[in-house]
This record gives structure tokens, sequence and C-alpha cells, in this order.
């Protein structure tokens, strides 16, 4: 497989995230029977399908059953990334031109059906697991050091509290 010089390892491993989860991790989410309705959602779903979709004739993005598990196996990631530049000028010329049918048309096609036989067994392989299927994080807090003159000479680097404090503090300050 020949690869594009800017698909690095991590390249490759953020569009392996990309695509596990926005066609099968956040299914975790949706209650059985419940279309995609959390706009972050379904613009992941979005994507992913709609790249699915249209690199299935160059077999980009494969759907593989084994063991009665659904992968997806990406195949090419330079058609693939190729594929996402695509959406993004398609994505762009919507919202340039104002073009509400096609926008409307990439979500309710692409963003917002869930695969209900593919909804259920992701729900039946996540019973296993005990985590939240998302997290939150506590971001550290960056404090600016000064000398006499008001010149910074410094960036201490400190945690907050905890979790609670930092997001009371985010919703206070911004």
């Amino acid at each position: 497989m020949e690869f594009h010089p800017h698909l690095s390892d991590m390249g490759r491993a953020s569009y392996d995230g990309y695509i596990r989860n926005g066609l099968i991790t956040q299914l975790i989410r949706i209650k059985p029977g419940n279309d995609i309705e959390e706009s972050h959602m379904r613009n992941r779903q979005l994507v992913s399908s709609w790249a699915y979709e249209m690199g299935q004739k160059d077999n980009v993005i494969e759907k593989v059953k084994k063991d009665n598990k659904t992968f997806y196996v990406i195949n090419d990631y330079k058609k693939l990334r190729i594929l996402f530049g695509e959406l993004l000028k398609e994505i762009q010329r919507i919202k340039s031109e104002g073009d509400y049918e096609a926008g409307k048309y990439l979500i309710e096609n692409y963003g917002v059906k869930v695969d209900q036989d593919l909804h259920k067994e992701v729900l039946e392989r996540n019973k296993k697991f005990t985590s939240a299927p998302y997290s939150g994080f506590i971001n550290p807090e960056l404090v600016l050091v000064k000398n006499d003159d008001g010149e910074i000479t410094d960036v201490k680097v400190t945690q907050p509290e905890s979790f609670s404090s930092q997001m009371l503090y985010y919703s206070k300050t911004y």
C-alpha cells in the first residue's frame, strides 16, 4: 500500500479513529430505535458514512464481518484523504451559496439515520464495558509570571481543584 507523504502513522491512526467513532463507537450513546440528534454526532456520522459510500467503488473503506462482528477497514488512506477534501469543498460550497436543500440532503441522508442491525450489535458488544461512552477532562491552567516592569518572564502550569470547579469557572467567565 502506498501512502501519501503527509499521512504519517499518526495521520492514519486519526483517520482510523474518526471512521470507527463515526460509524460504530458513538452508537453506544444512542437509545435503540432512535435517530442521531446531537449535532457533533451527526457530523461524525455524516463525514464517515459519506466517505464510506463515496469510496465504495474503489473499496476505500471496507465493511468486514468477522465472527458476527462488524469492522470498517481503511484500505486506501490517500483516497480517503481526497474524499474528506471533496466533502469539505462541498460543505463550503453549501455554506457560501446558502444551499439549504443540499445541506439538508447531506444531514438527512448521512448524519441522522442509524443502521439498526449494526446498532444492536454495537450495544450488545458494549455490554461488557462499564465505563461511560464519553469522558471529560481537566484542562491545565496557564498562569503568567511577570517581572516588576510587567513583562512576562515565565508561564506556570497549574491544575484546577476539580473538574466541577473548572466547569463552574468557565461558565462564569466565558
